[in-house]
């Protein structure tokens, strides 16, 4: 079949042609986004989930949902080598200059600005003034002690107060959110928590790994009165049916019932991989239905291109050693393992594996979800392991 006419959409992000499953997510953020912009108070939404269960599509998504309502909004992702302040300064320039365009009374937005320029002053930005294009006094004493935990509720606060005056909403939406350091995590529930007691109109949602909901409770204790952690799983067999069943039978082609079946056993329901069986057997096929023998011979192809892309961009990143850690949870099969049985695995103690589990752990390939338990947090990256390393002794 023609390869133009694909519906079917891997990638980081990428929005699929069906999203199934996801329904009473999105009507928990429908509701949280109405009640903020009527000034009623709600917990804003840290999504959780693996890797490929669509998270970034959900964000998106989210994003929509948030404009369609009349917010402004910006959409960020956090990564290890960028400040808090680096990361959300341009986004934040963007939006009140949005806002001062808007009809309105009043000097909020104006003081908005000179808040930020005096955060912005505050962390030691590294570029000069007229990079950072605001050419305002910073307002002295606010949001500029250098201490991004009392500084950022300052500035959020600046900003909601300028939505507020110009009759609108913000919604700051965070990807990866897992990779800021542990004083900014705190300083935006501090900030957050700042939003609900004042009944400003900014909403964050945000989206991490399933260390999130651990790191917010350690950064602070009152975490989980401020925001809830929907947890963003698989897709069931009859949801990951209908995410390649509709989309294809728009296109006039069918998908034979043991041949769907065939996928979800293969994917476990994760999204990611649903759309890149879809998107190879789509390739493959000569013609419809698609059958159980297509998806069978497509496979292969399929863990191929997995190996290469998917699972082989996150192996590029580890040490030997990290390497190694990987290759004995594998040795131990799918699903999460006691901490003393991957050290027994390598022949070594828990305390001997402690540097190389806090190094993956902040690398976001493995979290903990049980006292003394580790997983995988991208799925099946256990079976890829054994491909991308055969030879394995235990003990060794």
């Amino acid at each position: 079949m023609d390869p133009i006419n694909n519906p079917f959409s891997p990638g980081a992000g990428a929005p699929p042609p069906e999203l199934v499953g996801r329904d009473p997510l999105l009507e928990e953020a429908r509701i949280l986004l109405g009640r903020i912009k009527q000034g009623r108070p709600e917990k804003s939404l840290l999504l959780t989930g693996l890797r490929g269960v669509g998270k970034t599509v959900l964000l998106n998504e989210i994003e929509r949902l948030a404009r369609s309502a009349g917010y402004q909004t910006i959409l960020l992702e956090a990564h290890e080598e960028k400040p808090l302040g680096e990361l959300i300064y341009p986004a934040l320039r963007s939006l009140l200059y949005e806002l001062d365009r808007l009809a309105g009374a009043g000097d909020k937005v104006k003081r908005g600005l000179a808040v930020l320029r005096a955060f912005i002053g505050s962390i030691k930005f590294t570029v000069g003034d007229a990079a950072l294009g605001l050419d305002i006094e910073p307002a002295k004493g606010t949001a500029d002690s250098g201490d991004i935990e009392i500084d950022l509720p300052n500035l959020f606060q600046a900003i909601a107060e300028a939505a507020q005056e110009r009759q609108t909403a913000v919604a700051i939406l965070i990807d990866e959110i897992q990779y800021l350091s542990q004083r900014e995590l705190g300083a935006i529930i501090m900030a957050m928590h700042r939003m609900q007691q004042k009944q400003l109109p900014l909403v964050l949602l945000a989206a991490g790994l399933p260390v999130l909901p651990g790191m917010a409770g350690e950064s602070k204790s009152y975490a989980e009165r401020l925001f809830n952690f929907p947890d963003i799983g698989a897709l069931s067999e009859a949801d990951a049916a209908k995410a390649l069943r509709d989309p294809a039978a728009n296109m006039g082609v069918e998908f034979q019932s043991n041949a769907l079946q065939e996928v979800f056993r293969l994917t476990h329901g994760y999204p990611y991989f649903v759309q890149e069986w879809g998107y190879q057997a789509w390739n493959q096929a000569a013609a419809s239905p698609i059958t159980l023998d297509l998806v069978q011979r497509t496979t292969p192809a399929v863990i191929a291109r997995l190996d290469k892309n998917f699972f082989r961009v996150r192996f590029d990143r580890l040490t030997p050693s990290e390497r190694n850690f990987l290759r004995a949870m594998a040795h131990l099969g799918p699903g999460s393992h006691r901490t003393s049985d991957i050290a027994a695995t390598l022949g070594t103690s828990v305390s001997g594996i402690g540097p190389v589990r806090a190094k993956l752990i902040k690398k976001g390939m493995i979290y903990s979800p049980a006292h003394g338990d580790m997983a995988f947090t991208v799925p099946l990256f256990d079976e890829f392991m054994v491909r991308a390393i055969p030879s394995f002794t235990p003990g060794k």
